[in-house]
Order: C-alpha cells, then structure tokens, then sequence
C-alpha cells in the first residue's frame, strides 16, 4: 500500500476524504490514486472536517495527528507519531479489510 510511507517521527498517510457520511469510516484504498479512501460527517466548514479527521484517528491509533498537507483539499496527509507502518496496517485491518 503506498498510501503509508515510513519516516522518522512515524507514518504519513495519503487520504481522501469525503464528507456529510452518515459516520466516520475507513472505506477502502484507492489504487489509481493511491490514498485511503475515508467518510465523514462534518462538513468542510471552518476546519470542522480536518477536526474531525484528526481526533478520529487518534482516537483509532491512540498517537497524535496532524494533517501536514492539503488542509483545503479532499486529499490530505496526515502525520501520525510514534507508530509503525506494520501497526497502522495492523489497526486499519482490523478496522476495515483495506
């Protein structure tokens, strides 16, 4: 999966994001665009949704997040400390079969 790549602070993770879902959820992996495909309920109103997009995957990963790229964009990338790439894949699998 090349939407997770290794550095030395943690993971970044290539997203998409799609808003005013019904809940939060992981729904799948683009390959063409190579990012996880993820729902949302907040709208993209005044950081609501990059919000909820970090507490969420705190929340998922019990480490901190922060969005590093694409803060106005559907794509975005995240950084999330303190984690390998084998446990975040661990955790999405869990989650949702990616």
């Amino acid at each position: 999966m090349n939407a997770v790549t290794k550095i030395s602070e943690g993971i970044l993770v290539d997203i998409e994001v799609s808003t005013k879902s019904n809940r939060f959820e992981i729904a799948g992996y683009n390959e063409w665009r190579e990012r996880i495909e993820i729902r949302i309920k907040s709208p993209p109103l005044k950081g609501k949704a990059n919000k909820e997009i970090v507490n969420e995957f705190s929340k998922l990963t019990k480490k901190p997040v922060e969005i590093t790229n694409g803060l106005k964009s559907r794509q975005k990338t995240l950084k999330i400390y303190d984690i390998s790439k084998s446990q975040f894949l661990k955790i999405l699998n869990l989650k949702k079969n990616i």
